[in-house]
Order: structure tokens, then C-alpha cells, then sequence
């Protein structure tokens, strides 16, 4: 968790993640220019290229991975500088790249354990053009399963950017397995977890229920013109009401309890700033669904408010 005031770079740590995925999901000119460019993204006063390191483990047992990404620009555009996988096999010994482009071309080692013996293995590559990833590319093919897991890995983090008001949408009708970073599917997610997921959506309804007393049940139905409408009903009255007229806090708490109770969580959740339209009495009760979450799944948290780390 990511406690501070604003200004302190909370926000700044979750976007290097979501900067990363949408290089991707989507590609690296779209993470580019949604930022302002590099007159945004780089720190103040400086030229250098931009430098992603990340390491990580594919399970507890395996070897430690560094994955290393330098982004630079020119005229036309930013570009891949630099892109590069390397791994120890064994305790000892000399760090080795199974995987090492600059701008768009490069060398990778196929294979299941990729070695540095392994030199008839190695295969030159060039991408169609820098602006590329070479992870994000390769990683599509079976025959490179090191570079496929990182690739898996990154595209399936979530990061929630969510809104109360964007989870009083009426979408189009049509189950959905994973709310939006927004929340604005959140009646699509109701209605996967009803089809697919009935005891999983009745667990969610039980702990909204008892953090938000009098709350009896929430319904996702299908409208004539085939948007999906959210109703949620309180215990004293007789009829729902839309989810346009439920409290903020009431919406916020459902959609955040759809993500820490996924039946097929992401390996990543990342939360940005909950306490927003949250009373300061539920951060607690927040927090303590967020505990067991995080024994599933890596759970970063980004706040302002010290009542969440009170939970």
C-alpha cells in the first residue's frame, strides 16, 4: 500500500504499471501519446531514454527473471532503444539474456529453459518496426514460453481507475468476466457472476449486505432495448431502485468486492485512491476484504486516507 499526500508520486508509481500494460494490450504510441509524450513523461530537465526494469519469478521455484525496457523518441515517434530478458539457472553464474533487441532487432533462444549453451538455437529477428515491443510480439508464439508467460503476465494485470458515477451506466446486455478500470460494466460483471458464478455472487452479496446494513439483494435484468439496467433493493422497501439512485459508497463497495472476490483473480490488482465518495468508516471494512485478496493475487493500493490502513 502507497500511503501519502498529493503530490508525493502515489499516482505516479501506479501509472509506470498501467503505462506498461497498455503498451501491450494496445502498443507503446498509444501509451505515448494518451501521457502527453515525452515532454510529460520524463522527469523535468532531462533527455535520457525512459527505463523500465522489472524482475519477477514465474512461480516460487523458479529462477529470477529481469526484464529491462528503454524507451526513447524521435521525430516521427518514440521507439524501443532497448529490450532485453535475462535469467540466472543456477544459484551461481553469470546473468544470461535469452532475449536482446535494440530497436527492433535482435536475438531471442526458444525453448522451454532457454541456455547460454545453447548458441544453435539462437534466432535473428526484426520486428516490423521499432516502435514494437519484442515481448509483446514474440510472446505470442508458442515456441517461446519464457517470453509468452511475461507477455501473459503484463496484459493480465488490472488496474482500477474506478468512479461511482461511471457504475451507473446502463450498458448493452452481455455477461462480462472482469469489471472495466473504470467500473462502467459493472451491471455485465453482475451478470457473469449470476450465470457463471451463482455461490460467488451470493458470497459478494452477503458481505455488501453486512457492510452496508439493510441491503437485501442486487439484480442485473435485461431491458427491451437490450442494455443490461442494475437494480439494488433495500430490506424495508418493497421494490429496487436503479443503481443511478444507490448511494456512491454502496456502488463503489460492490464493484471493488467483484474484483478481491474473482473467481480467477489477475496476478496483479492494482487500486487507485478508494477512499474517493468512500465514508471514512468503510475504509476499515475495506481493508479487511483487501487482507485475503492479497493471498491470491499482488495488491497494490494507492491512498491519501490513513483510516484504510487502520482496516
Amino acid at each position: 500500500m502507497f500511503l501519502g499526500p498529493n503530490g508525493s508520486g502515489k499516482s505516479t508509481i501506479f501509472d509506470v504499471f498501467a503505462f506498461l500494460a497498455e503498451c501491450f494490450t494496445y502498443s507503446l504510441r498509444k501509451a505515448w501519446e494518451r501521457r502527453g509524450r515525452f515532454r510529460e513523461l520524463r522527469t523535468r530537465d532531462t533527455e535520457e531514454n525512459i527505463v523500465f526494469e522489472l524482475k519477477y519469478r514465474e512461480t516460487k521455484k523458479s529462477p529470477l527473471i529481469t526484464y529491462h525496457l528503454a524507451i526513447a523518441e524521435r521525430t516521427k515517434g518514440p521507439y524501443v532503444a532497448e529490450e532485453w530478458l535475462q535469467w540466472r539457472r543456477a544459484e551461481r553464474g553469470k546473468p544470461f539474456k535469452f532475449l536482446d533487441f535494440k530497436e527492433g532487432e535482435g536475438k531471442v533462444i526458444a525453448g522451454e529453459t532457454p541456455d547460454e549453451h545453447d548458441e544453435d538455437k539462437r534466432v535473428d529477428e526484426k520486428l516490423e518496426s521499432a516502435e514494437f515491443l519484442a515481448v509483446s510480439t514474440l510472446g505470442k508464439f508458442a515456441k517461446h514460453p519464457r517470453v509468452s508467460a511475461l507477455r501473459k503476465f503484463i496484459t493480465g494485470w488490472y488496474l482500477s481507475y474506478l468512479t461511482a458515477d461511471n457504475t451507473r451506466s446502463i450498458p448493452e446486455a452481455g455477461a462480462q468476466e472482469r469489471l472495466s478500470p473504470t467500473g462502467d460494466n459493472l451491471p455485465n460483471v453482475v451478470q457473469y457472476l449470476r450465470e457463471q458464478h451463482s455461490a460467488r455472487l451470493e458470497k459478494i452479496l452477503d458481505i455488501l449486505s453486512h457492510r452496508v446494513p439493510r441491503l437485501e439483494k442486487v439484480e442485473a435484468s435485461i431491458m427491451q432495448d437490450g442494455r443490461l439496467l442494475l437494480q439494488i433493493k433495500d430490506a424495508p422497501f418493497a421494490t429496487p431502485i436503479l443503481a443511478k439512485f444507490a448511494s456512491d459508497g454502496t456502488l463503489k463497495i460492490l464493484a471493488y468486492l467483484t474484483v478481491l472476490q474473482d473467481p480467477s483473480p489477475p496476478q496483479l490488482i492494482g487500486i487507485e485512491e478508494p477512499e474517493n465518495h468512500l465514508h471514512p468508516r468503510l475504509l476499515p471494512e475495506l481493508a479487511e476484504e483487501c487482507r485475503p485478496a492479497s493471498a491470491n493475487t499482488q495488491l497494490m493500493v494507492t491512498t491519501h486516507s490513513p483510516f484504510l490502513l487502520m482496516g
